[in-house]
């Protein structure tokens, strides 16, 4: 009886052994799963066109882990060009919407990294500058919807019902269904005699003025205290579209008009000739006129 004991106490033991392996193998297995990466180095799987796979989650810190997934969709390197257009796939699925697949996506016999890097439109049969192209028409060109990271292909890419080219013209960021206003700034130059106006950082457009002679135009920080369609100046002449600086006493306005009618200084814009003021173009002076706010920064250097 007691050699008996012994056996079923052994068979015993070895079950118990068998059933905690069992038990600490599933464990094991469970928590490899659901550790958290520890570093960056994901190695994942790639579909039959070797196109790296989205929404995949690491779970493990091993050295060679290799992560499935149901749920599934195509993404592409930063750095992968398929088509060899000079342009990466990423570029090309979230910048410019051209073909990845295809080296020439409008057919007009040159590539798209090509008509990229000389800034015309990639889109376009004809030959346009991305300045001049506007593809979806929304009133953005092409080249300013890549610089405001809109998309291209979509007159309303934020989905408020506002076309790209409205918001921008109403100073609102177009990638934000929330009416979000953009920073304004003008810069004006006076080594360079060029006006500058910023949206959201975005250069808008650059211009040529006449400055004032010698030192007369001071540098430094101001912002617009008052905006008038005609102002009078104590020369005696007219200065269109002003926006008044500083205390009120110089600012920027169209190029100025005595009362006879006499418009002065049209040959001189580029050049310093005016007593203080930073005088604009016709056309340009009332862009800015009616682009600008008052409380607008302005920054002379």
């Amino acid at each position: 009886m007691p050699k008996f004991n012994i056996i079923i106490t052994l068979i015993l033991f070895i079950i118990f052994l068998f059933l905690g392996k069992i038990a600490f193998d599933a464990l094991a297995d469970n928590i490899n799963q659901n550790i958290p990466l520890k570093n960056e180095n994901i190695i994942l799987n790639t579909d039959n066109n070797d196109q790296i796979i989205e929404n995949q989650i690491a779970t493990n810190t091993g050295e060679n882990l290799i992560i499935n997934s149901n749920n599934i969709k195509k993404i592409y390197l930063a750095t992968e060009d398929f088509d060899k257009d000079g342009l990466s796939d990423k570029e090309e699925n979230e910048i410019y919407h051209t073909d990845p697949n295809i080296a020439d996506t409008d057919n007009d016999g040159f590539i798209d990294g090509d008509e990229i890097k000389n800034n015309y439109s990639p889109l376009n049969l004809e030959k346009i500058k991305l300045d001049k192209n506007d593809y979806d028409k929304d009133g953005l060109s092409d080249k300013m919807e890549i610089l405001f990271k809109t998309d291209l292909t979509n007159s309303d890419t934020d989905g408020d019902g506002y076309k790209d080219g409205e918001e921008i013209k109403k100073g609102f960021n177009p990638n934000n269904k929330e009416k979000i206003k953009l920073d304004k700034k003008i810069e004006i130059n006076l080594d360079k005699q060029r006006l500058s106006y910023f949206l959201g950082g975005i250069n808008m457009g650059t211009y040529p003025i006449s400055s004032g002679i010698g030192n007369s135009t001071l540098k430094g920080k101001y912002k617009i205290i008052n905006k008038y369609p005609k102002a009078w100046s104590s020369y005696g002449l007219w200065m269109p579209y002003w926006l008044g600086l500083g205390t009120g006493k110089f600012g920027i306005h169209e190029l100025p008009i005595w009362p006879n009618g006499y418009r002065e200084g049209e040959n001189h814009l580029g050049k310093k000739v005016s007593h203080g003021c930073i005088r604009l173009g016709i056309g340009p002076a009332k862009l800015i006129y009616d682009w600008a706010e008052v409380g607008t920064p302005v920054i002379i250097n």
